[in-house]
């Protein structure tokens, strides 16, 4: 590898700020900002949603209705026996 042309490899406070939690991960991303976690000054990166805080690792997350052809259909005709000569 060349010296002086990869960005610095670090590890990363990224703070999901809906769940408040903090992930430490390693990364190269470019901040200005530090945090102090557990005695130790990391680099720090806001996040609006992460797996802490999004409705589908949640189990928040609300289905969406079945308004679709095939539904309408089901809940006209599903009860009923639609084959000829029955």
């Amino acid at each position: 590898m060349k010296p002086g042309i990869h960005p610095e490899y670090r590890t990363v406070a990224f703070h999901d700020t809906g769940a408040n939690e903090y992930i430490l991960v390693g990364s190269t991303v470019q901040t200005k900002r530090t945090v102090e976690l557990g005695g130790k000054t990391y680099p720090y990166v806001t996040l609006d949603v992460s797996s802490h805080s999004h409705p589908f690792y949640t189990g928040k997350q609300k289905m969406a209705k079945q308004d679709g052809r095939v539904a309408r259909f089901n809940q006209r005709f599903g009860g009923k026996n639609l084959k000829a000569g029955k």
